[in-house]
């Protein structure tokens, strides 16, 4: 029996994979700077979550899943921690935790990104898979985030300005 190896190609490095999702984290605070403070955390349509909650589910997310992937750590997800009161105190965070990202996410080896992991004791799949499901979380939002700025009539940034 002849077996024949493939020679598999890199689509992106780890390091391009960070550099493209640290420019989503990019536009999208700049959608959070958009919003006139008031509406940031009261503006609604159609029962979904004013953005200022969304961004503090983005925030409660991405770090703290890396920190539990390098501490192998599979603890619930927890958006009780942060409280912000104003839109300075979400950008503030927002910063602090693009530095806890950049630092969680360059541990990651290039090997570890294809392990299974049970992020947050409920989501079982590799690595790269649960990194992928924080950007398109986040994309996810700051779409909400963009038709409620149409909405109050304000323009959003560019989507494709990412840097």
């Amino acid at each position: 029996m002849t077996t024949t190896a493939t020679a598999t190609k890199q689509f992106m490095t780890s390091d391009q994979l960070l550099e493209d999702w640290q420019g989503h984290r990019n536009l999208t605070r700049r959608v959070i700077e958009a919003f006139p403070e008031k509406d940031l955390f009261e503006f609604s349509i159609g029962g979904m979550r004013p953005f200022a909650k969304m961004a503090t589910e983005l925030i409660g997310i991405a770090g703290p899943a890396l920190k539990g992937i390098i501490d192998n750590n599979m603890e619930a997800y927890n958006e009780e921690g942060f409280k912000p009161g104003t839109k300075e105190d979400i950008l503030k965070k927002w910063d602090e935790e693009t530095e806890v990202i950049n630092h969680y996410f360059n541990m990651i080896s290039e090997e570890r990104f294809q392990e299974t992991f049970n992020l947050f004791g409920e989501y079982e799949f590799p690595v790269y898979q649960n990194v992928l499901y924080f950007i398109d979380n986040e994309i996810h939002h700051r779409a909400q985030g963009y038709v409620y700025l149409r909405a109050l009539g304000i323009e959003p940034p560019f989507f494709w300005e990412r840097f």
